[in-house]
């Protein structure tokens, strides 16, 4: 599928951490969609981009924390959002009801 040696596969699971398929009873690797999306990204990286290993690892711990960042600023505007225009319209909707 990605054109790859199995041995460069392996390497690959050595040197990148979050690579990680699980194994079946018998010992086979079992690439799950994320794998098989991360290899794609890594294989871009070194052979597309000519990233070295250290440099494509270091990319992708970059980019894996540049989104978890974007996700905590996301939930911290959803929590402290400004909450009256949804009182408002509750209230409203109370006040209909009471009519």
């Amino acid at each position: 599928m990605l054109g790859l040696e199995p041995y460069v596969l392996r390497y690959w699971e050595t040197e990148f951490p979050s690579l990680s398929p699980k194994k079946s009873g018998t010992g086979h690797r079992l690439y799950r969609r994320k794998d098989v999306e991360l290899l794609l990204r890594i294989k871009h990286l070194l052979y597309e981009k000519r990233f070295t290993i250290d440099g494509a690892r270091q990319f992708l711990i970059a980019e894996a924390k540049s989104i978890h960042q974007k996700d905590i600023k996301q939930e911290q505007q959803a929590l402290f959002s400004d909450p009256m225009p949804e009182i408002r319209r509750e209230l409203s909707e109370i006040l209909k009801l009471l009519r």
